[in-house]
């Protein structure tokens, strides 16, 4: 099964690996379309699997659409090719120099991991496969069990556009079926060129170390995990405490948690002010009742994190109680700065609605928290102008840490445009200089050539 699949899309990147930037853009707004025109079925189908809300699902559909019709474009203005241009310099002494030029071609057939905390933004035509396939590559998705019945219908919208654009058909395919041995022959087969992956930090890893240990090792664009870190300044604390408390609560649990921008982690230094947070949040967190994960699994895996940080702590508020499963209620924690410095398991992802408030003692070991934590999607400051001195220590920091800093704001809310990065250093994502939102996002899937010397009739279209 895997196999077929990937050798369908080498055949078929001999044809679509050469199309034109209109051809390819006219596809992916067929896909746009033929999804809206199943919209009602995703979503009473994406109801059923996630337990999202049917706003959610459709203004996640709306996304969806966007960056499909966002890349298309973006190819048809040719900017992505980065083309350069050295003219020959024949008489230049002491030797002339032939005519160069260079541009990005795209890499080939694309493995792609559906999410499970996006059925339709991150999964069958999500960002990874819209990307690709505006770079020209044929795409092979692995769809995710948490929403199969909605992964089936978007592939069925993807392969109506596909006959209405008269492609190849390998170059889009779907497997939902058998385990974890499907993923390891997918991301090993030869033919595979790139992975695109969003996921746990513990699935992401062992891809990533099957990419490298191939014989012909590719790359592995894998999102894996991130607390995305808060740090609220002193007089931004003293002037707006109840304020950030509720806007980062109504962030940590919206949509139960599940977010890869999930800001997790707060840090502030120790006074009254502080105390005037801890005791907002907490005000802020009791309105907040329980709410359905997307898996038993992913509800299981909160209760098994938050029972970590319990274990490393040993306090909290504590959690209502429920007989469902699939259910999760916020939860907080409060730790000095020096247990979370000691303690390397207060640094892991929970994934879900659980908040840790780190409380430095002075900015000193606030900066020594900062430089404690890893790779982060994001980092976000809350200052006012009297903030303005740290903040620019803390800057310094934090963009060698993440791939978004934020001022007075919350992270969850990706915003799908040119100037997004969603990605950071490891393990945030596993190629710092990647992003998997916004249109740098088809990088990941085209490589430089430079030609040297061709005659114009042999150079591609676009470089003539």
């Amino acid at each position: 099964m895997a196999s077929a699949a990937c050798i369908a899309a080498e055949e078929a990147f001999w044809s679509y690996g050469y199309s034109s930037q209109s051809d390819r853009a006219a596809f992916l707004r067929a896909i746009a379309d033929e999804i809206e025109a199943r919209g009602d079925a995703i979503t009473a189908q994406g109801v059923k699997e996630t337990g999202l809300p049917e706003a959610r699902l459709q203004g996640e559909r709306g996304r969806t659409t966007g960056q499909l019709r966002l890349f298309a474009d973006h190819i048809e203005t040719g900017e992505y090719l980065d083309r350069r241009n050295n003219a020959a310099l024949p008489d230049r002494a002491p030797l002339p120099r032939p005519d160069l030029r260079v541009m990005q071609r795209p890499i080939g057939p694309v493995v792609i991991f559906g999410a499970s905390n996006f059925p339709l933004a991150f999964s069958t035509a999500g960002g990874d496969t819209a990307a690709a396939l505006s770079a020209g590559c044929p795409v092979v998705v692995r769809g995710h069990s948490a929403h199969p019945g909605v992964s089936d219908l978007v592939a069925q919208a993807i392969d109506a556009a596909r006959a209405i654009c008269g492609l190849h058909p390998g170059v889009f395919s779907q497997i939902q079926e058998g385990g974890n041995e499907i993923g390891a022959a997918l991301v090993q087969h030869p033919l595979v060129r790139a992975v695109g992956f969003t996921g746990s930090l513990r699935g992401g890893r062992a891809l990533f170390d099957l990419c490298t240990s191939r014989s012909g090792p590719i790359p592995f664009y894998g999102e894996l995990g991130s607390v995305n870190p808060m740090f609220l300044l002193p007089d931004a604390l003293e002037k707006r405490a109840g304020e950030i408390a509720a806007g980062w609560v109504g962030s940590l649990t919206l949509g139960a948690g599940q977010f890869c921008t999930n800001p997790g982690v707060v840090v502030v230094i120790g006074g009254e002010a502080a105390d005037t947070f801890q005791k907002a949040a907490a005000e802020a967190v009791e309105n907040v009742g329980a709410q359905a994960m997307l898996t038993k699994e992913i509800a299981l895996a909160y209760r098994d994190g938050r029972n970590r940080v319990a274990a490393a702590l040993g306090g909290g508020l504590e959690e209502a109680s429920t007989d469902d499963l699939r259910t999760a209620t916020p939860y907080l924690f409060v730790t000095p700065a020096r247990d979370f410095l000691a303690k390397a398991e207060l640094h892991d992802e929970v994934f879900g609605p659980l908040g840790l408030i780190v409380v430095a003692q002075d900015f000193d070991e606030m900066l020594a928290v900062a430089r404690s934590i890893e790779g982060q999607l994001t980092y976000s400051l809350h200052l006012q102008d009297a903030d303005t001195y740290l903040a620019k220590t803390l800057l310094a920091i934090f963009e060698r840490k993440a791939g978004r800093v934020l001022a007075n704001g919350f992270p969850t809310g990706v915003e799908v445009c040119d100037a997004m990065v969603h990605g950071g250093p490891y393990p945030a994502s596993t190629n710092f200089g990647a992003t998997s939102v916004g249109t740098l996002a088809i990088r990941r899937f085209l490589r430089p050539v430079c030609y040297q010397g061709l005659p114009e009739t042999l150079l591609p279209t676009d470089l003539r």
